[in-house]
């Protein structure tokens, strides 16, 4: 059980980010041609994704600071600080750091977006974001 967080915080961020999986899942049933053929689905899938990663990387940094846990340098710490607590699989570390510096094209180098990229991280990716979603609700 993770000590010493603002649960109603997190709760907060964990129903964010469950309701954004709802919306990525209506998202998923669109056909490749349906997806890419109407900017509205590229950019709701790019807001979610952008929304739901940052809300991953706020619960991380919140628990770990909260814990001192170890010093928050990068998006990586924190997810290396919930495996080492018994929060994360080890395995998903690399996963979401993935997935943060994805973040980060998004709202940083948003031109050199491919929409198919979108469209295959709608896919093949998203049940990353439900194993942390189902990580963080077991400990809390």
């Amino acid at each position: 059980m993770i000590l010493n967080i603002d649960r109603d915080k997190i709760l907060v961020k964990l129903s964010f980010i469950q309701n954004n999986l709802d919306k990525l899942k209506e998202l998923q049933k669109l056909s490749k041609d349906e997806f890419l053929n109407d900017f509205r689905n590229i950019y709701s899938a790019k807001y979610i994704l952008q929304t739901t990663i940052e809300s991953m990387i706020d619960i991380s940094n919140h628990i770990v600071a909260r814990n001192r846990w170890t010093k928050i340098e990068t998006n990586k710490d924190s997810f290396e600080a919930l495996s080492k607590n018994g929060i994360l699989p080890k395995e998903y570390i690399d996963k979401l750091y993935l997935m943060a510096k994805f973040r980060n094209r998004i709202v940083h180098m948003y031109e050199d977006i491919n929409d198919e990229i979108i469209f295959e991280i709608l896919k093949k990716n998203t049940e990353d974001f439900r194993v942390f979603l189902d990580c963080i609700k077991q400990n809390i």
